[in-house]
């Protein structure tokens, strides 16, 4: 066993650290965890494992392991390998157009549980466009270049709104300052009104239910929407009148204390001066404008601010037109960008050394493709099962097909092994039953995550359990049907051996 058990665990280590080299540092250190875990599980194998063996002395197997049930199983696929080979081959090729509509999720939000507090009330927050949540930005060298991005932005069909230090003074502000005089007139009589004596408790009733009275008789018996309205209101008065003075002491508190806050902010509303840009508070200017003179332009996006596509359009959109450009929507961008590259160098990463593993284990180019053959048809399948069920890939369970490859290959490694010397009918042999319970375990391990209550993690599960679902598959049923009768050479071989 030290040869495929050896490459097996270097095959792994290698699909976990494939992403070590690439930009996505999370991913990058889940891989060393997961590649040193895997050379320690090495080690134990060959040392601590047969120590507990020989201690333990576990009493041999009653009968031979295996699965004679199985047998018309194998003989099919010995008989009709072209078939098994054929069949496989043309439902991976029709599953290849499915593929044109794989979904990749770049948005880290939806890695969080969507009813979470904070979740939930930022989405809130980005409803308002007036936050600015999911805005661009752009550092301008001048005020001269902030007014030529505004310019250029302002004409992108996905750009709702461009703000700069000069959004922040009103326009038209003489008519407007016209208009707020004389609401202050108007109104000024009424909020600036000194406060009288204090009321007791029995005035209180008094007041309340002549309020809930006039309200009555103002509703008579009409019978519309304002006329119900009024009669609530009235029986609510009523209710309130008959309460003790502590319950009317705290609707006082919840009601009157609010009402005094907004007629303060109104009153000082009605004192609007003249805005101009050297009244401005200077911690509000620092935010826009930088001491030695650059200013910050705000791109706002148009459409629906919760959804991927739009913010996607709007983020290439301004990154086309203006290279400069950040903030949320283009970090979103350039995390998908990273991602996918990741993936991108992390699969040719583990497939190279995968293969250089093999040829230096197996020293047959055939031999090598009739190991990494199967792992790739297991490699589409998942994909395609991914495309066809709307499953989408995101920045957590990428990492699912690097381990796919390294994880994969010690299955296929120990079928090339056994056939190299020789043997056959690998369903109803022990190491077909070897091979379904190691991948049942690692599948439960990985699986488990699904049951995780965060969906980044729970897609990471998902869809490691479903890459090794197709990985035992193409195992177990086609690289035996691919790998044929064992070569005759290698076949005498075993028998004098």
């Amino acid at each position: 066993m030290g040869v495929p058990l050896t490459l097996a665990a270097a095959a792994a280590a290698v699909g976990f650290l494939s992403f070590t080299p690439t930009a996505y540092t999370g991913l990058a250190q889940l891989g060393k965890i997961a590649g040193c875990g895997m050379i320690v599980a090495y080690f134990f194998t060959f040392t601590l494992l047969p120590a507990l063996v020989r201690v333990a002395h576990p009493p041999g197997e009653l009968k031979p392991v295996g699965q004679p049930a199985l047998a018309p199983v194998d003989h099919f696929l010995e008989r009709r390998r072209i078939l098994v080979i054929s069949l496989t081959v043309i439902l991976l090729a029709s599953g290849i157009p499915a593929l044109l509509h794989l979904q990749f999720d770049f948005n880290p939000l939806h890695l969080q549980r969507e009813n979470s507090e904070a979740i939930s009330t930022l989405r809130q927050l980005s409803k308002d466009p007036a936050l600015g949540l999911n805005s661009a930005q752009i550092l301008a060298r001048s005020h001269d270049d902030a007014t030529a991005i505004v310019n250029k932005l302002a004409a992108l069909p996905e750009v709702a709104e461009m703000r700069t230090i000069w959004s922040l003074i009103p326009a038209d502000q003489d008519k407007k300052l016209a208009l707020i005089r004389n609401a202050a007139r108007a109104l000024g009589s009424a909020l600036n009104v000194a406060p009288g004596a204090s009321v007791n408790d029995a005035e209180n009733v008094e007041a309340l239910r002549r309020g809930a009275q006039s309200l009555t008789t103002a509703a008579g018996t009409a019978d519309g929407q304002g006329a119900k309205a009024a009669k609530r209101l009235a029986q609510d008065l009523t209710q309130l009148a008959d309460a003790t003075p502590e319950e009317r002491a705290s609707a006082t508190q919840r009601f009157i204390s609010p009402l005094k806050m907004d007629l303060a902010d109104l009153r000082e509303a009605l004192k609007a001066q003249k805005v101009e840009r050297a009244s401005l508070p200077e911690d509000l200017v620092r935010d826009w404008v930088s001491q030695d003179g650059q200013e910050r332009v705000d791109a706002l996006p148009k459409g629906n601010l919760n959804n991927d596509k739009t913010m996607h359009s709007f983020a290439t959109a301004v990154l086309v037109a203006e290279p400069r450009a950040t903030g949320q929507p283009i970090e979103n961008l350039e995390w998908a960008k990273t991602m996918i590259r990741a993936l991108i160098e992390a699969a040719a990463g583990a497939s190279a050394a995968i293969a250089i593993l093999l040829w230096i284990a197996l020293r047959r180019f055939r031999d090598v493709l009739l190991t990494l053959v199967p792992l790739m048809a297991a490699a589409l399948a998942t994909l395609e099962i991914c495309a066809l069920t709307g499953f989408e890939l995101n920045y957590a369970n990428i990492i699912a097909f690097p381990v796919l490859l390294g994880v994969g290959v010690a299955f296929k490694i120990y079928y090339i092994t056994a056939w190299r010397k020789g043997e056959t009918d690998f369903l109803q042999s022990a190491l077909t039953r070897a091979v379904f319970f190691s991948a049942v375990l690692t599948g439960t391990a990985f699986g488990s995550l699904g049951l995780s209550g965060n969906p980044g993690l729970s897609s990471m599960g998902k869809l490691l359990a479903l890459s090794l679902a197709c990985t035992l598959t193409s195992a177990v049923l086609f690289q035996p049907a691919l790998m044929g009768r064992p070569r005759v050479r290698d076949s005498k071989i075993t028998r004098t051996t």
